[in-house]
């Protein structure tokens, strides 16, 4: 078992301000999001959804249409990097694609080992691929040598399949094939997003790898959460990911732990900005607002009752009157 030997919030205090990032979640953390939450917080960096990769080079605009931050210099207008993640199990096509975003400008490349969503798993996608390390170290190595020299590769990952087994070889694959860091999810695919979350176990590979780069991943939604990561964990770098849309300024708080916590007048003016900003029908993006307005309920009971005045509507205008 991993022991720091400080205590934690003196080990907390060596390490502020900490390196903050804002994790990647289909269908959740899209470019509109990103745009919002890097404003209201700041991120070290944040990393893009998933960008799925079968047997073909995708051409640039798909890249631009999957992370439309690459026209401004692959950064939000808060000017927080954006690291575009891929998935796939094709390594020489993982590996073209992962060029071509580099000569696109990409300041970053991540690899997703970590998605436990069926559909991608029975494709041999995301969390399905710890199950095969010796493909882990082959996809990371061959967008490794793809890329080049100053653009990090990095993967994220869960602790395992079923149980933690495999963590050690798994984090090994990465780090053998020159990955910069590994970004770890304390969950298995099995658990989802149920409780618990094991930073402990996280805390065995910052022992094998004093000197590599780990990030710890779930449940960071406090900044005595932190302390208990940190303390269990041993890492100086952490990605924030349900508990940052939840309540967008968590990490602007956790930096500076004297600033008062985010009004709702505020809140529900950065929600309408978010709504009245998103392109497309209404419908699709009522229900985004809907469902970050029903994360936000947890914390601020306004947006319960919000929720309640919105429920049934479909309309944007509608909604952005009542904000108003």
């Amino acid at each position: 078992m991993f022991h720091v030997k400080h205590e934690p919030q003196r080990l907390l205090s060596s390490l502020m301000p900490p390196v903050l990032v804002l994790a990647p979640m289909e269908g959740l953390t899209d470019a509109a999001m990103r745009h919002v939450l890097t404003q209201i917080s700041h991120y070290d960096w944040c990393v893009s959804e998933f960008l799925r990769i079968t047997d073909r080079l995708h051409p640039a605009r798909s890249f631009l249409a999957h992370c439309p931050e690459m026209q401004t210099g692959w950064r939000t207008a808060a000017g927080t990097p954006v690291h575009l993640q891929l998935l796939g199990s094709d390594a020489q096509a993982l590996a073209e694609n992962a060029a071509r975003a580099a000569e696109l400008g990409a300041p970053a490349i991540d690899l997703n080992f970590g998605c436990p969503a069926r559909t991608v798993n029975r494709h041999r996608g995301g969390a399905a691929l710890l199950a095969e390390t010796a493909l882990v170290h082959e996809l990371v190595s061959q967008v490794r040598r793809a890329v080049p020299a100053d653009v990090p590769v990095s993967a994220k990952i869960r602790l395992g399949i079923d149980n933690a087994d495999a963590l050690l070889d798994n984090a090994a694959a990465v780090h053998d094939a020159g990955a910069s860091w590994i970004t770890i999810h304390a969950r298995t695919r099995a658990q989802g997003y149920r409780p618990p979350v094991d930073w402990l176990a996280i805390g065995r590979v910052r022992q094998r790898y004093p000197d590599w780069t780990v990030i710890a991943n779930g449940d960071i939604r406090s900044a005595e959460s932190l302390r208990q990561c940190v303390e269990e964990s041993g890492c100086a770098h952490f990605m924030l990911g349900r508990a940052a849309v939840s309540e967008p300024d968590l990490v602007q708080r956790l930096r500076h732990p004297e600033q008062k916590p985010l009004g709702w007048a505020a809140l529900d003016a950065w929600q309408a900005s978010f709504l009245r900003s998103m392109e497309g029908p209404d419908r699709g993006c009522v229900g985004r607002y809907k469902q970050w307005l029903a994360m936000t309920t947890a914390v601020y009971p306004e947006a319960a009752a919000r929720f309640q005045q919105i429920k049934q509507l479909h309309c944007r205008e509608s909604i952005l009157a009542l904000c108003q």
